[in-house]
This record gives structure tokens, C-alpha cells and sequence, in this order.
């Protein structure tokens, strides 16, 4: 029996953002699954799966505060399994669920360059599998604005964080703006390096970072220099780091906007295959710090030139794939509301129409890894 005379604790939010469920409701999962699964009668096992949710819905959703909440489980997603136990036809799958509910109550399996546990899979809401992303708007939380004209939205480095890092890895980002991945490392618990040209730019970038909370106490360092110049390796001695575990490049998209007027700045570049090739110079400088079989992401857009559509991110895809990375994904990126076009939608809609061609709302994400 279930004792309600303890005092209840606060319920938790999972990192996912469920309920978690109480230390007593997970004893009692594991008390009585084994019982479902040795079980070969069906409707013994379903009459079990279905009073284990009785005792669910009767027991506080609560945790001790001291749990760290990535190691919480799913109050909902047990709830969800145990129905399938309870709604199964046969006791072979009523068994497999229960089983499967069971690992993943008890067991943690873990992949070589993530902290997704395989084991508790339908917990993971957050993360996106799919290849065309849309979005509304920018994430204007926790230090994250639109001050800087070419920043790009959180998602895109979180993501890729969640999917290709661990839990204290180090991010390198060469184009590091506004600083968006920084922030997201710290918000992750992942190190990170950001390099950007502009040396006001990784002034006022590096104060905002500062700013942001620091739950896991991880690196964040930010320099001012030419991306395709600086000296990684000296960067790396003086943080003590080994090797990257992600890169994240997002360039200017060529000429489209140019950021300054410094020669080294890749949006002075007006001919594309000089800016492509700079592109794959830099890939090549990323696979020397890269660790081996990790991760390299482009973000990118193509371009119109007098007319005529510019695939500038295939080129520069092309172009990786010749330096020594295997392509794994592309992802396309649709954002329903850009700056530079926020306030002239109408404008852009009759230049369409009378040009001929489509308003770019849409960017590629190319997911590469080192050979």
C-alpha cells in the first residue's frame, strides 16, 4: 500500500519539462514490474499494469530537491507506457513493454558523442529529428537579443549542442557574433571558444555572456581575431584543451551583408568562388582541431546575383565534402520573420512578383563529420 501520511515534496519540472515522478512511485515500478514481465497470463498482467496506474495517479509527483533534474523520469511517459502494457493483446507484448519500461527505469544507455540515453527515448521532447525546421520568431531570453545585425537563433546551436556534445565538451565557433552559441554552452553545460573579427563586437558579446548564468560552472572564452588566421593550437594550450568535440561555422553569407570594411572580413568577398574557397580553407583549419569522427556544422544561405539564384550553400557543402568531411544531414531552417525584411514584406512581395523570383525565408544547417 501506498503511505500518504509523509509530507510531500515539490513537485519537479524534468529538463524536458514533464513531471517527474516521486522516488515512491519509482520503488513501486520496481517492485512490481518483474511480476508483468515473469507473468504469463494476459489478463493478470494487464489488471497489474493497470493497478501500478491507480498507484501512479495516487502518489504525490515529487522528487528530493537534491535529484539532479537531467536524471529525473517522466511521470507522463511512464503513465503513457504503462497503458500500452495495459491496452497489449497478447502477453508477449504486454511483457516487451513492460520490460522496456523497466531498462528504462534501470538502465542508462548512453551513445559516444551524446548524453541522450537510448534507454528513456520518448523523453526527449526538445530534441528535433526532423529536417525542416519553422520558425515563428528569435529567442530573445536569458541575454539573447538582436543587437547584432548576422546573429542567428539559439536553436540551431542547442540543437546541435544536445545531438553532437556531451556534457563538459568543448564548442569552437570562429564566427561568434553576438555571442548566441556561448550563451547556449553555458545554458548546456558544454565549454566553448568564440573568434570573431570585430574586436567591439567580442567586447560587448563577451559582457553579455559574462552576464549569463553559469549552473555547471563551464568555460566560455571569447577572442577577437581573423578566423581563418588565428592560432587555434595556442588557443587550445591556454585552456588546456585537447581537441573540440563540435564546430559551429556561420559566416557571413558573402556580400549579402557586409560587416566591415577589414580585408580579412569574408563579407568584402564580391567573387563567390574565392569566398568558397576561403570556406573550405577555414574546414580544413577546423579538421586540425577537431577531434576525430566529431562533428563540423555550416550554417548557411544562398544568394541572388543580378538575378540569377547563387547556391551558395551547396557550393560551400561541395566544397567541405572535398576537405576531408563526410556529410551526415542537412536541415533546412525556415524563419518566418527576418530582420531585413521585418519591416518591408510588402516591398519584397512586389519585388518578387515583378522579378520573377522566390524571397528567401529559409537557410541550410550541413551537418559534417571528420573522416
Amino acid at each position: 500500500m501506498v503511505n500518504h501520511s509523509r509530507e510531500k515534496s515539490p513537485s519537479l519540472i524534468s529538463e524536458n519539462g514533464r513531471t517527474a515522478l516521486s522516488e515512491e512511485a519509482i520503488f513501486i515500478m520496481n517492485e512490481k514490474l518483474p511480476g508483468i514481465i515473469g507473468q504469463t497470463d494476459l489478463l493478470i498482467q494487464r489488471k497489474s499494469a493497470m493497478d501500478l496506474l491507480a498507484l501512479i495517479h495516487e502518489t504525490p509527483s515529487s522528487a528530493s530537491n537534491s535529484v539532479n533534474p537531467s536524471m529525473l523520469i517522466s511521470r507522463e511517459v511512464v503513465i503513457m507506457e504503462l497503458n500500452q502494457v495495459a491496452a497489449s493483446r497478447t502477453a508477449e507484448r504486454a511483457t516487451y513493454y513492460a520490460k522496456r519500461l523497466y531498462r528504462s527505469l534501470n538502465h542508462t544507455r548512453t551513445g559516444r558523442i551524446n548524453d541522450i540515453n537510448l534507454s528513456r527515448w520518448k523523453e526527449y521532447d526538445d530534441i528535433i529529428t526532423d529536417s525542416l525546421w519553422m520558425e515563428k520568431g528569435r529567442d530573445r531570453s536569458s541575454g539573447h537579443s538582436a543587437w547584432y545585425w548576422g546573429n542567428f537563433i539559439p536553436l540551431i546551436p542547442r540543437q546541435m549542442m544536445l545531438r553532437y556534445t556531451k556534457k563538459g565538451d568543448w564548442v569552437l565557433d570562429p564566427f561568434m557574433g553576438s555571442g548566441t552559441t556561448l550563451i547556449e554552452s553555458r545554458r548546456l553545460g558544454r565549454n566553448a571558444i568564440g573568434v570573431d573579427l570585430n574586436p567591439e563586437t567580442v567586447t560587448r558579446a563577451t559582457g553579455i555572456i559574462d552576464g549569463t548564468g553559469n549552473p555547471f560552472q563551464v568555460s566560455t572564452r571569447s577572442y577577437a581575431g581573423n578566423s581563418l588566421a588565428i592560432d587555434y593550437r595556442t588557443l587550445m594550450k591556454e585552456n588546456d584543451i585537447g581537441n573540440f568535440q563540435l564546430v559551429i561555422l556561420h559566416p557571413p553569407y558573402q556580400d549579402i551583408i557586409r560587416f566591415s570594411e577589414s580585408p580579412d572580413d569574408l563579407s568584402t568577398i564580391e567573387d563567390t568562388g574565392t569566398f568558397i574557397k576561403k570556406i573550405g580553407e577555414l574546414s580544413e583549419k577546423m579538421g586540425e582541431v577537431l577531434q576525430k569522427g566529431r562533428y563540423l556544422v555550416l550554417v548557411i544561405g544562398d544568394k541572388y546575383s543580378k538575378g540569377v539564384h547563387i547556391p551558395l550553400g551547396f557550393y560551400c557543402m561541395n566544397e567541405i565534402m572535398q576537405r576531408g568531411f563526410l556529410l551526415r544531414s542537412i536541415v533546412v531552417k525556415n524563419f518566418d520573420t527576418t530582420r531585413g525584411k521585418r519591416s518591408s514584406e510588402q516591398l519584397w512581395r512586389y519585388r518578387a512578383l515583378s522579378g520573377g523570383f522566390y524571397v528567401f525565408k529559409h537557410e541550410y544547417i550541413f551537418i559534417f563529420s571528420r573522416e
